[in-house]
């Protein structure tokens, strides 16, 4: 078959791969001017390594994604650090990643810490995720943690990543968040490009091929003869598959069944942004990671990736990301880039009094107003089926990964799960 990809991030990729193995004949359609989408990179002039625009790592537990390592011959490229992250409370960081560092934690009492430990510990090990998103993670977790808990740990987080969604995020959505995640975080010698350069390298020699600053802005017809159109030209083939936001498919496939396309339109997320500062000396004494409280920082995370990987790497720079997860309507995708520097860079004497703006040497802004789905009750019923209602037609976005949170190892699953789909619809 023919099979045209719209997306070259994770899934697109991962999809191509897959039927590229198949014997199939795959075109990857890419609007930006490299691959890899969410986890795609740039580099400075002065660096080893190129950096993540948005800030990755991988999980001892994200068994997909390792595996396809080994088949791609690159398992020797991934090594698992084990840094610290944090939670900010009361002016200062405070390590939470482990069942010493949650005993030390000093803002809760030995009766709340051991309900956190249980809590967490329950969500670990149980496998029954299903009677979870009945309810929300607001209602679940000030029952069995403790109000002072939540209030204290939790309530910020949720408020941060979600805004005015975080009372609607359903408790499946949480229990995923510690069911997989380890404190040991995998990373590539070389940064997620060494990734990324192993599946186009071999979906390439497969006799497929990428087309990078291709945008498609329309899909028509049906199975075996859809087509894709972009400014060059109209391409026809046998399948299909869209790795896009949900709005973007509603853009694109405009003849979509109403029924199809009204639980598109029910999908909601929230955007990201990641203020990047490459700094002249360290910020913090080792914290990797710190969740922040929503309202204290204008933004939610603080992330020192040289606490994780060494500044060797990046030309002695220090590397921070500020991260924050704005609706798609917020006044940040409206700000220039000196004006987010202006609102930002005073925060960070909360986390170094010493702190200068002359300690930034350079400094990127990356926004996507799509990044984060939002998972509100019983949302399993209303994610939209990857087979579309027209024939050949593939819909695989971060939406309908549930109950898992986005990720690479599970844009990698959806890739696969595609796969096998248009393959065996082709049988």
């Amino acid at each position: 078959m023919e099979i045209g990809i719209i997306g070259a991030g994770f899934t697109g990729l991962t999809a191509a791969y897959e039927l590229g193995k198949q014997g199939h004949k795959v075109t990857v359609f890419e609007q930006a001017p490299q691959a890899g989408g969410l986890s795609g990179t740039f580099k400075d002039e002065n660096w080893e390594w190129p950096l993540e625009m948005f800030y990755h790592h991988i999980f001892a537990s994200d068994h997909i994604l390792l595996n396809l390592n080994r088949e791609l011959g690159i398992a020797d490229k991934v090594f698992f650090p084990r840094p610290i992250t944090a939670i900010w409370q009361n002016g200062g960081a405070h390590a939470f990643d482990s069942p010493l560092a949650v005993l030390r934690y000093p803002y809760l009492s030995f009766v709340d810490k051991m309900r956190v430990g249980l809590v967490i510990l329950y969500l670990r090990l149980s496998q029954n995720w299903q009677p979870l998103e009945r309810v929300t993670a607001h209602e679940w977790l000030p029952r069995y943690v403790g109000q002072r808990a939540y209030q204290a740990l939790w309530e910020p987080l949720l408020a941060g990543k979600f805004g005015d969604y975080y009372r609607e995020v359903n408790m499946a959505w949480f229990w995923a968040r510690f069911h997989k995640r380890t404190p040991r975080l995998g990373y590539y010698i070389g940064g997620y490009q060494t990734l990324i350069n192993a599946l186009m390298d071999k979906v390439q020699a497969q006799g497929g091929v990428i087309r990078l600053n291709t945008p498609v802005y329309r899909i028509t017809g049906t199975a075996p003869r859809l087509r894709l159109y972009e400014a060059k030209g109209v391409h026809e083939f046998e399948a299909v598959i869209a790795t896009v936001p949900p709005q973007t498919m509603l853009h694109l496939a405009t003849d979509l069944p109403e029924h199809y396309a009204a639980q598109i339109r029910e999908l909601r997320a929230i955007g990201a942004l990641t203020l990047i500062l490459a700094l002249k000396r360290p910020v913090t004494d080792g914290f990797y990671w710190i969740n922040l409280p929503k309202g204290e920082f204008p933004f939610l995370a603080f992330v020192e990736h040289t606490n994780y990987q060494s500044p060797e790497h990046y030309g002695g720079d220090y590397i921070v990301y500020l991260g924050a997860y704005p609706p798609p309507e917020h006044r940040y995708f409206r700000m220039s880039e000196e004006e987010i520097l202006q609102e930002f860079l005073p925060a960070m004497t909360a986390f170094n009094a010493a702190f200068e703006p002359s300690w930034v040497r350079k400094s990127w802004l990356f926004r996507r107003k799509y990044a984060q789905p939002v998972v509100p009750v019983y949302y399993s019923r209303q994610i939209p089926a990857v087979r579309t209602p027209v024939a050949g037609l593939y819909f695989a976005s971060m939406s309908q990964v549930y109950p898992w949170d986005r990720g690479s190892n599970y844009a990698v699953e959806m890739g696969q799960k595609v796969a096998r789909l248009v393959q065996e619809d082709a049988n």
